[in-house]
């Protein structure tokens, strides 16, 4: 970058964040989401903005062990969906209430789809009630993943079946030391079908120990977990876990949210494409995103070790 250019940046780069010091003080109202719990807008999830520009979404079902009923299934991609255009929200931390982090699939919801599909004895229809609930299964587990807001999951004690579907869609993945992991659905007689058998391998970077835990549903401890890389950071206990999730989302919300949305972007992009492929795809990215405000106050904060810059709401 040449001299004259980044003379111009740091010129610039005053004056936005001027104007732009008092919009941007945060808010702590949703906007499109309004701050919940257990009986408010959501009736199976607890949402809160701890901290500016991060919210904490808690599976709150904690007399049910977290099992993931169909009204949660639809809660969560109304939430993360919700949160993907909020100006307000930059980072997202997923933990749970009560004792464990999720017992998996609410087996009663599956007790009542039999029921259902008992109403028919025509196999075509029932196959089309079947590829619609596991449509609205996997929706909701993606919406994670096509959030452009980072989501760090804090997990604690028992993270099973769809458990382990939520969490490797998201894009960080924390721990308590005495949280385990297991991939049930073998054991209820069904592979897996919303995310784990996609995203697992990716995640520990060995598909003969995906395999493994995907074809003998036996538990995998923190330390495994961590070994594996399926999590990057272990903690003590549950505060400890969420206190530190809770930092690291308040790091990311300080940058550039065009920066980090990019990021995301070009990350879950290139998982499923060649280097080359990302690499164009990050190119046109960039050739509109590096014209941004964003860069040219960052550039100038880093060249002028001055506060750290206040950015737009995006």
């Amino acid at each position: 970058m040449s001299l004259s250019r980044l003379n111009s940046l740091m010129k610039l780069a005053p004056k936005s964040t001027a104007a732009r010091s008092l919009q941007m003080k945060p808010q702590r109202n949703l906007s499109a989401l309004p701050e919940s719990g257990p009986t408010g807008h959501f009736k199976t999830l607890a949402v809160s903005s701890p901290k500016p520009f991060v919210f904490h979404v808690e599976l709150h079902r904690p007399s049910k062990f977290n099992a993931i009923s169909k009204q949660m299934w639809l809660e969560i991609k109304e939430c993360f969906d919700g949160l993907a255009t909020n100006p307000d929200c930059r980072a997202i931390v997923l933990s749970a209430a009560g004792k464990h982090f999720t017992a998996g699939i609410d087996l009663n919801d599956m007790m009542n789809l039999g029921q259902t599909l008992s109403e028919t004895d025509d196999y075509a229809r029932k196959g089309v009630i079947m590829e619609r609930v596991i449509k609205v299964y996997q929706d909701s587990i993606s919406s994670l993943e096509r959030c452009p807001k980072p989501v760090i999951t804090a997990v604690h004690k028992a993270c099973i079946g769809a458990g382990v579907d939520l969490i490797t869609a998201a894009d960080i993945r924390y721990c308590t030391e005495d949280a385990f992991f297991q991939v049930k659905e073998v054991d209820i007689g069904m592979a897996a079908d919303v995310g784990t058998l996609q995203r697992l391998p990716k995640a520990v970077g060995s598909q003969s120990l995906a395999r493994e835990l995907c074809y003998t549903g036996r538990k995998f401890e923190a330390v495994e977990a961590h070994s594996s890389g399926l999590v990057s950071r272990l903690f003590p206990d549950k505060e400890s876990l969420l206190t530190g999730a809770l930092a690291v989302a308040e790091l990311i919300a300080s940058k550039s949210p065009v920066a980090v949305k990019t990021t995301k972007e070009s990350l879950v992009y290139s998982l499923e494409h060649t280097n080359q492929e990302g690499l164009d795809h990050i190119l046109l990215l960039n050739k509109l995103n590096l014209l941004s405000e964003d860069f040219a106050q960052a550039v100038a904060a880093q060249l002028t070790k001055d506060d750290k810059p206040v950015f737009a709401k995006l």
